[in-house]
């Protein structure tokens, strides 16, 4: 079992790069390294095999026999008081345990994966909600272009739920970067009469999912082999983004 070291002052560096990698989205790529904070997605990591560097528990969190097994996962593990926990945090309700682990290489894009594009889209809420339903529904990759929440903030993270573990995930990308794929684009679109349900999709594609208010681009819908809407007898945009994203992959799933 990996025995604790004791830190007791917010001065630590170790501390100070925390506390900036849970409050910074783009932290990761100035310092290369990830802050997984709570269990949830300390579990996910662990389940996927993969090992992070350190991890950090507060004293109390070290007390119960589950956090401190997540915790003795990693080769290092840092133990500090509860206040001083509580000050890394950037959550309400602090989870008390994290993993810090370098970020991991990016891939280069796989040209017949069933993809989902996301067009600057810039809610980090709707971003992780997508990569869940993506790990969900087998859509194994995903490919953000530039303008896009950076996939792996904190708040992307947390929405995730883990699915990060699953997926290839591919980001900072131009438009032009995707004449790597030999999959078609399928688009969604508001101006489409092609209904979701009724469309002969291709199996695999890409998923090509826009900007909350502005929607996927006229340059990027003009690359798409298929536009296709959702219908909403209750009323046109009522569904956002990640809800969206959801009813596409499972109606594509649906047909398997």
């Amino acid at each position: 079992m990996t025995a604790p070291l004791d830190i007791t002052s917010k001065d630590n560096p170790l501390l100070q790069r925390l506390r900036k990698l849970a409050r910074d989205p783009a932290g990761y790529r100035k310092g290369g390294e990830l802050w997984l904070e709570g269990e949830h997605l300390c579990s996910a990591l662990q389940q996927r095999g993969q090992r992070p560097a350190q991890a950090v528990i507060s004293a109390a969190a070290w007390g119960q026999p589950a956090l401190r097994a997540l915790a003795q996962w990693a080769p290092r593990v840092l133990r500090v008081p509860d206040a001083l926990f509580d000050g890394l945090s950037a959550l309400p309700s602090p989870a008390r345990i994290g993993y810090l682990l370098p970020v991991p290489a990016m891939p280069a894009i796989d040209p017949q994966a069933a993809s989902v594009v996301l067009d600057r889209l810039q809610d980090a809420g709707n971003v992780g909600s997508i990569l869940r339903s993506a790990a969900a529904f087998g859509v194994g990759q995903v490919l953000a272009l530039q303008g896009t929440a950076a996939l792996w903030s904190p708040k992307v993270l947390r929405a995730g739920m883990g699915a990060h573990f699953g997926l290839r995930l591919v980001e900072g990308l131009q438009a032009d970067d995707l004449a790597a794929l030999q999959v078609p684009l399928v688009g969604t679109c508001l101006a489409t009469d092609q209904l979701l349900h009724r469309a002969a999709l291709p199996r695999p594609c890409a998923w090509v999912l826009g900007h909350e208010g502005q929607g996927v681009s006229a340059d990027l819908l003009a690359r798409c082999a298929l536009q296709v809407r959702i219908p909403q007898p209750g009323g046109e945009e009522s569904l956002n983004v990640a809800a969206a994203a959801a009813v596409c992959f499972y109606e594509a799933q649906r047909r398997v």
